[in-house]
C-alpha cells in the first residue's frame, strides 16, 4: 500500500496478504510489551528514526531539513532521526514544542542523542526543503489548541513539503478524523502496521504517500488483530468451489424481491447475483408489474409476489430493498423473510422502512443477515458518529448481523468485532444503481454458502475491482459486464 492515487483510492499495487490495521492503543500496548521479548523501546525508536531518515534522504536528498519535535515518543523519533541526518552531513535544524528539560522516559533518552543546536523560535519554514512533523502521535484524543494549533496552521500555510512521522499531527489514527487543525503530509512514514486512520477518510487523503517500516517489533508482542484492509487473503479460502459435478442446484437458488415502481434497481441486483455465481436467480414481483420484469429478463425467473414467498425450501438466500418502496408492505415482507432464518441481504428501502420502528428490525435480524446501508440509510436505524469504523462495529454488535457501511471507505463489520476497511474503490462508483449491484453480489455469494462476513468482504472487493477494471464513465450495468474478467483474475491468483 505505497501511496494514495490522484483519485483517493489505494492502487492495485498494494502488496497481497492479510494486512492488519492496528489502532493507536494496540500500538502502545505492543511498544510496552516489546522489552519483555528482548527489544527495548530505545531500539524500536532507533529503528523508527532510521526509517524516517532514509525516507527524507530518498525524497529530499538536498537542502536543509527542519524537525518539529513534540513532547512524546513521536518527538523522540524526530530527534533521533535529526541526529542521524546530521551525522550524514545534512543541514538540520530542530525546533522543540516544549522545553527540552520537560521530556521524560524514552523521549528524554532521544533528546540526549541530539548533538546539534536548538532553534529557540520556530524558523521560517520556507528556508527548508522539507519539514519533518514529529509534533503529535497517532493517539490524539482531543482537538489541537493553542500554540500547537498555531504552529500546525502556519506549517500548512507555508506549502513546504511535510514528512509526517506515523500520522500528520492533528490526525486521529483510530478514526482518520482531523482533531482541530492539520498540515497535510507529502509522505507519511508509519511503523509495524498501518492504522485505520491511514485508510479512513479524510485521513486517507491527508497522509500523502504512505510508507511502512519494519522496526524489529518482536512477533510475540503483536496484538491480535480485529481490523484489516479488505483483501482477498482474508476471504479467498471461503469462495465457492465448483467441481466437475456441480450443477445449478448445488450452486444455490437466490430470490430477489422486486418493487412496483423502481423496477431497474432490483433487476440490477438480480443480475449481479447471477454474476456472483448463484445457480438460479428468481424474482418475486407485484403482479401488476409482472410483464415489465418478465419482458426484460431472460435467464432470471419472474414470479408474482404473494404469501407463498417464504414457503419455497429451495431458496437459499433472499434479497430485499432495492426499489422495494418505503412503507408497511416492505416492512412486513422483510420480517417474513428474516423469520425463515435463511441468509438475507437487506438494502435501501428494507432498512429505511424501519426508521420509525428500528427495534423491530434489530430484534428480527440474525447472524446470517447482511445489511448494506449508505450513510443516510444507516442514520435512520443506527446511531451515527464521525468514527465510521466504530459506528459500524457498534451497529453490527447491536443488531447481531454483518453491517456494510457503504462509502468511499466502506466498512464491513461483524457482530464479534471483526472489521474490514475497503480502500480500493474509485470515485466513479458514486452513481445511482451501483449499490444495488453490490447487494446482489452479496446475495449471490451467500446463496453459494459463503459465511456472511466473508461474503460481504468479497462482494465489496469484487465491486470495487470491477469499477477499476472499467474506468471513468461507469454506469451500473458496466459492473455486471466486466465482473467475469475480475473473477478470472481473482481465481487465477488462488
Amino acid at each position: 500500500m505505497p501511496f494514495v492515487s490522484q483519485y483517493g483510492f489505494l492502487p492495485l499495487s498494494a502488496p497481497p496478504g492479510k494486512q492488519a490495521l492496528y489502532n493507536p492503543a494496540q500500538c502502545a500496548s505492543m511498544d510496552a510489551a516489546a522489552p519483555s521479548f528482548g527489544v527495548s523501546i530505545e531500539q524500536l525508536m532507533q529503528a523508527a528514526a532510521s526509517a524516517v531518515a532514509r525516507t527524507v534522504q530518498r525524497h529530499w536528498p538536498q537542502g536543509a531539513v527542519l524537525f518539529l519535535c513534540g513532547p512524546g515518543n513521536n518527538g523522540g523519533d524526530a530527534l533521533v532521526a535529526a541526529q542521524i541526518l546530521r551525522e550524514q552531513g545534512r543541514v538540520v535544524s530542530v525546533f522543540s514544542l516544549v522545553d527540552p528539560s520537560a521530556r521524560q522516559g524514552t523521549a528524554a533518552w532521544a533528546q540526549s542523542q541530539w548533538q546539534g543546536r536548538w532553534e529557540r523560535q520556530c524558523p521560517d519554514f520556507r528556508r527548508f526543503s522539507v519539514v519533518v512533523d514529529g509534533l503529535l502521535g497517532a493517539g490524539l484524543d482531543r482537538d489541537v489548541e493553542g500554540d500547537t494549533a498555531a504552529l500546525i496552521q502556519s506549517l500548512a500555510a507555508s506549502k513546504v513539503p511535510v514528512c509526517a512521522i506515523d500520522v500528520p499531527s492533528g490526525l486521529d489514527g483510530a478514526s482518520g478524523q482531523v482533531r482541530g487543525v492539520l498540515a497535510p503530509a507529502t509522505v507519511t512514514v508509519s511503523f509495524v502496521r498501518y492504522k485505520p486512520g491511514h485508510v479512513l477518510y479524510p485521513g486517507r487523503t491527508l497522509c500523502g504517500k504512505l510508507e511502512l517500516a519494519e522496526i524489529g517489533m518482536p512477533a510475540p508482542a503483536l496484538q491480535q488483530a480485529n481490523t484489516w484492509l479488505n483483501e482477498p487473503a482474508l476471504w479467498q479460502a471461503h469462495l465457492p468451489q465448483l467441481g466437475a459435478q456441480s450443477h445449478k442446484y448445488t450452486r444455490g437458488h437466490a430470490l430477489v424481491v422486486g418493487g412496483g415502481q423502481m423496477t431497474g434497481a432490483s433487476r440490477l441486483a438480480a443480475r449481479a447475483a447471477q454474476r456472483a455465481g448463484a445457480g438460479l436467480v428468481s424474482m418475486a414481483v407485484p403482479p401488476s408489474v409482472w410483464p415489465v420484469y418478465a419482458g426484460a429478463l431472460d435467464s432470471i425467473m419472474v414470479a408474482p409476489l404473494d404469501d407463498t414467498l417464504t414457503t419455497d425450501e429451495r431458496i437459499r438466500a433472499w434479497l430485499i430493498g432495492p426499489g422495494a418502496g418505503l412503507g408497511e408492505q416492505t416492512r412486513r415482507l422483510t420480517l417474513a423473510l428474516l423469520a425463515t432464518e435463511r441468509p438475507c441481504v437487506l438494502d435501501a428501502d428494507a432498512i429505511s422502512s424501519f426508521a420509525q420502528q428500528p427495534q423491530e428490525l434489530l430484534d428480527a435480524l440474525h447472524e446470517q443477515c447482511v445489511l448494506t446501508p449508505h450513510a443516510g440509510e444507516f442514520a435512520r436505524v443506527f446511531e451515527t458518529a464521525p468514527d465510521r469504523l466504530e459506528a459500524a462495529r457498534l451497529a453490527a454488535r447491536q443488531c447481531g448481523a454483518v453491517l456494510v457501511l457503504k462509502g468511499a471507505d466502506t466498512v464491513i463489520a461483524a457482530p464479534d468485532g471483526r472489521a474490514l476497511i475497503n480502500a480500493c474503490a474509485p470515485p466513479w462508483l458514486a452513481t445511482g444503481g451501483s449499490g444495488d449491484v453490490l447487494a446482489g453480489l452479496v446475495c449471490g455469494l451467500l446463496t453459494q454458502g459463503m459465511p456472511a462476513f466473508e461474503a460481504a468482504g468479497a462482494a465489496v472487493w469484487l465491486h470495487s475491482q470491477a469499477a477499476l477494471e472499467f474506468g471513468p464513465g461507469l454506469i451500473p450495468e458496466d459492473l455486471i459486464a466486466v465482473l467475469p474478467r475480475v473473477w478470472q483474475r481473482l481465481l487465477s491468483r488462488a
